[in-house]
């Protein structure tokens, strides 16, 4: 780890982040049955992903395919929204199953991030101009053929913390990410496919590596009493009331925006509830015996979110997230 040179890690960030080409897809990719994937179609193939950093597969064979122009990530402007808008919104990331071309063009524009003692699975997808910052660092490999970055140090869950840390602290001394200026000394979870804890990433980090991170959302009700109308005979009736915050103005990510009455990532080492309970403190001043005694665990959500300027830093970041919902 003694290779960090501040100095050294600025000649490595490009002065100029690279824009993404169009891509034209051959017919393989589009009439591909999802049930019939062909091997090593998952991927953008070796010889399909030579080239610089920047570039992304073409086919030069496919002429009558149209071109997918890979555009920001916009929210949907008109209203009301329906639920079905804000589910779009934040699983925005395309679903093989339902528009395969879409998902390749996608998948294949990032690189795949992977630990040396697991190099078949992927822990996390990453701009290319976020991959290309890494090439020359310590403890990293980026392979621009298998478009690939891997940690290559570390044997265990704390020496890669370790050196992921000292990675972002480094990114963030460089000023160079957006994202990393919503610092939050919050450390989040990466896990392994058997559920090991393979490393801890500093929480603004985690979009800039695509890895699955985890959190917790609560809604809080009330049931008031109101009177009946005329039509309804008179007498009292009870009425539930959500209580729905705004986040602040001046926060970095969805300022102005409402919220869920209480919401936040899951640390490392820390239980759902116990998240929960300590969030519940925090933002909505609910006291601990209050939340648990009366929080009830109603399910999960899980989405694959592609970032839009909403969410503060760096646009097209892939955030893939876990959350377990409560309600109080």
């Amino acid at each position: 780890m003694s290779g960090f040179n501040l100095d050294a890690l600025k000649q490595y960030i490009p002065k100029d982040i690279p824009q993404l080409p169009n891509i034209s897809w051959p017919k393989t990719h589009t009439s591909m049955n999802p049930d019939e994937q062909e091997e090593g179609t998952d991927r953008a193939s070796p010889s399909m992903a030579e080239g610089s950093q920047a570039d992304l597969p073409v086919d030069p064979t496919s002429t009558n395919e149209p071109t997918i122009v890979l555009t920001e990530p916009e929210p949907i402007q008109h209203g009301p929204k329906s639920n079905l808008d804000l589910l779009n919104e934040c699983d925005n990331f395309p679903y093989y199953q339902t528009d395969t071309k879409m998902f390749f063009a996608h998948i294949n524009t990032y690189y795949a991030l992977y630990i040396k003692d697991l190099p078949d699975v992927e822990l996390g997808y990453i701009l290319p101009s976020v991959a290309q910052v890494f090439s020359g660092l310590p403890d990293w490999k980026v392979d621009n053929r298998e478009r690939s970055l891997t940690l290559i140090t570390g044997s265990n869950e704390e020496e890669r913390s370790k050196a992921v840390a000292m990675t972002c602290q480094a990114l963030k001394a460089t000023g160079h990410f957006q994202v990393l200026k919503g610092w939050r000394d919050e450390l989040y979870p990466v896990y392994g496919p058997n559920r090991e804890l393979l490393f801890s990433i500093e929480r603004s980090a985690s979009a800039l590596f695509g890895v699955v991170t985890y959190g917790c959302h609560m809604s809080a009700y009330t049931y008031a009493k109101r009177p009946k109308s005329e039509s309804e005979a008179g007498g009292e009736e009870e009425e539930l009331k959500m209580w729905v915050p705004r986040r602040a103005a001046t926060k970095q990510t969805y300022g102005g925006m409402l919220d869920n009455t209480v919401a936040g990532g899951i640390a490392t080492g820390e239980t759902p509830f116990e998240s929960i309970v300590r969030e519940s403190a925090e933002e909505a001043s609910l006291p601990e015996e209050l939340v648990r005694k009366n929080a009830k665990a109603v399910g999960t959500v899980t989405y694959f979110h592609i970032r839009d300027r909403r969410a503060g830093g760096e646009t097209r970041l892939l955030q893939p997230e876990c959350q377990y919902v409560y309600d109080l």
